[in-house]
């Protein structure tokens, strides 16, 4: 596929490529070269705020938690005062 260099540096993207990648108008495409190569590639923004989340050591944490889920480590509490049940026991 071709596309061509237009006035202020825009270009457009393939209408293929954008629905294979599921593009939306808003969405944020981070672009690096490598050698003589222009690399395109969507990424999503996440608020400072939020970041933490994000980090490898919360994922695992949360990976870790839903695992203990499933082997039925963890139990829901029913409402508050069972929540507090459970906690002082």
């Amino acid at each position: 596929m071709l596309t061509k260099i237009r006035e202020r540096s825009q270009i457009t993207l393939p209408n293929d490529i954008v629905k294979k990648l599921d593009l939306k108008t808003g969405d944020n495409l981070e672009i690096t070269t490598e050698e003589d190569r222009i690399i395109i590639k969507p990424v999503l923004v996440i608020d400072r705020s939020q970041s933490w989340f994000w980090t490898k050591e919360w994922q695992k944490k949360e990976r870790d938690v839903e695992e203990e889920i499933k082997q039925g480590k963890i139990n829901k509490a029913k409402d508050v005062e069972d929540l507090i049940k459970k906690l002082e026991s």
